[in-house]
């Protein structure tokens, strides 16, 4: 293939896609500083991670050094030796990607004005700071990056516990830092903080996920070919015949699959119902469905 369109074909091609990766990760990157800088710290939200250990820090370093700590010198100090043991366990290659995003954090804490977007409602801003932290969160998983902290250590850390899952790694860790927030903060701000935090989960499942979800039916009939038809000719859907045998009758039957929207159930639905009534019918959720008709660029 590279005979065919010659080498500079290939490296404006990638060049290409690390220059589209690199303003992924800067959005991504910037929302995060945003809902750290901007609306967390100021209302005294911490919300783990390293981020919410350095909100802690700076209310604590403020109390009792009368100089708080800032935002970007403790996510710098923190996040340096969670690198150093990355590298040293995953090697440089998979942690280049966090690496960005993590530098473009930090500097931007580092130059962006002292500011406050927080209201006086505490339920509210839980909520913006969640879907703000999340949907950089999940921009930044879609451009295989983070922010390091506890994600990068945990996952180093699950080399050493291989008998733990690395998501309950993450969450033990996040969750300790949300608890040791109560040394800076009260019991409400906690309490709003772990609110937040389910939210920022949410939001970024839902960025993640946007778009790949579906459904899939099943369908087991004697008019089998009269509802696959119907389903192609009607709904523009493909449809895929399996076989199968019927464990108390030892008949064969024929089995309809049919991956969809969730949008486009209830039609199937009719179909099934207008040709046969006493038709078996299975409907169960599909995290992800690639290829034609759903998403074609697979990640």
């Amino acid at each position: 293939m590279r005979e065919v369109f010659g080498s500079d074909f290939f490296k404006t091609r990638y060049l290409k896609k690390h220059i589209r990766d690199f303003f992924i990760i800067l959005l991504g990157s910037t929302l995060i500083s945003l809902a750290v800088k901007y609306v967390l710290d100021p209302s005294g939200l911490d919300t783990g991670g390293v981020s919410g250990l350095a909100i802690v820090i700076k209310k604590l370093s403020r109390l009792y050094l009368n100089r708080p700590i800032p935002l970007w010198l403790s996510n710098l100090l923190l996040n340096t030796p969670i690198f150093l043991i990355a590298l040293k366990v995953d090697g440089i290659k998979s942690i280049i990607r966090t690496g960005l995003g993590f530098s473009l954090m930090t500097l931007e804490l580092a130059l962006m004005p002292e500011y406050s977007l927080i209201s006086d409602n505490l339920f509210l801003t839980s909520l913006y700071g969640g879907v703000l932290f999340g949907l950089g969160t999940g921009i930044l998983l879609l451009a295989r990056s983070t922010t390091g902290g506890t994600d990068m250590l945990g996952n180093s850390l699950s080399h050493i516990f291989r008998h733990i899952p690395v998501g309950m790694l993450i969450q033990f860790l996040d969750g300790s830092i949300v608890l040791v927030g109560l040394l800076a903060f009260s019991v409400e701000n906690t309490l709003y903080a772990f609110l937040s935090v389910y939210v920022m989960g949410k939001v970024i499942d839902k960025v993640v996920d946007n778009g790949k979800k579906a459904k899939i039916a099943l369908i087991i009939s004697r008019e089998c070919d009269a509802i696959s038809k119907d389903i192609l000719i009607d709904m523009d859907r493909g449809v895929t015949s399996l076989s199968g045998v019927g464990e108390y009758s030892r008949k064969p039957r024929k089995i309809i699959c049919c991956v969809c929207s969730k949008k486009d159930v209830p039609q199937i639905k009719d179909i099934v119902r207008e040709h046969d009534r006493r038709a078996f019918f299975i409907v169960g959720n599909v995290s992800e469905a690639m290829g034609e008709g759903f998403i074609e660029h697979w990640t």
